[in-house]
């Protein structure tokens, strides 16, 4: 008997309408959270009567939600298991931060994307009296923050402008970018040099140096931050290799779950 598009199974196992589920609530993280039925079937190549079903069973539970405008965004259970998997990483992460405030004796965070914003999942506090300090759960721009900008430069330009449309871009300081042009301009200097600096951006007098962490399964980054007093030119020569150290134990640790310290 043949099976249905939804039913069918791949070779190795693998449950074919599970895997074009997960597809579609990543085609709606990808593109800044809310899409189009059309959109999805477009992002995904799949017709247009097979995404309706899978959004509506999504929908169902909870996962996907359907907006007064007809657009599908992603749906409040997700929050859940988000919140959990997010604590796991920041957990998991941790040793690697607390060795880069061993070295550089800063503030160590880590974040990940969460539609428009980045969401902190970790941090490892500096011994120093005056210092920064981000409470784990917190939600912060993207545009204004090291790891908001490390993480945007990861994605493409349409989708970093549908995050600045949803998104907006209040200015915290005097030096906030204000603009998605120069946004788009300053997100090409980090691909190139490969780390992105927040200078004052997010709140006067600190200073933030941020990388990405390769072969995460979601945009992420790590950072460390202080004072501008401490955090200079100077400390951010020692501070990119040490982070760019840090993020591939990190990232190598999602294709080789031994490789972590």
């Amino acid at each position: 008997m043949a099976q249905s598009e939804e039913a069918a199974s791949k070779p190795t196992g693998r449950v074919q309408s599970v895997e074009r589920a997960f597809e579609l609530l990543e085609a709606l993280a990808d593109g800044g959270g809310t899409l189009t039925l059309s959109e999805l079937a477009e992002q995904s190549k799949l017709s247009l009567p097979t995404v309706h079903r899978l959004i509506r069973t999504l929908s169902d539970h909870g996962y996907v939600r359907q907006r007064e405008d007809r657009r599908y965004s992603l749906g409040s259970r997700l929050m859940r298991l988000g919140d959990g998997a997010s604590t796991q990483l920041g957990v998991f992460a941790r040793p690697q931060l607390a060795w880069l405030v061993a070295e550089l004796q800063e503030s160590a965070n880590m974040a990940v994307r969460e539609a428009d914003q980045v969401l902190y999942i970790a941090q490892v506090p500096s011994p120093h009296s005056v210092r920064m300090f981000t409470e784990v759960g917190r939600r912060a721009p993207m545009h204004n923050t090291g790891v908001g900008k490390a993480i945007l430069a990861q994605l493409d330009d349409q989708t970093v402008r549908r995050i600045v449309d949803q998104a907006g871009m209040p200015r915290a300081t005097s030096k906030t970018i204000g603009t998605i042009d120069e946004l788009l301009k300053h997100l090409e200097m980090i691909r190139q040099r490969g780390y992105s600096v927040d200078d004052n951006e997010q709140e006067a007098g600190v200073r933030c140096y941020a990388v990405s962490v390769p072969n995460a399964p979601s945009p992420m980054a790590i950072s460390v931050s202080g004072p501008t007093s401490r955090v200079d030119e100077a400390f951010g020569m020692r501070a990119v290799p040490l982070l760019q150290q840090a993020a591939a134990v990190i990232g190598a640790s999602f294709t080789d779950p031994g490789s972590a310290r």
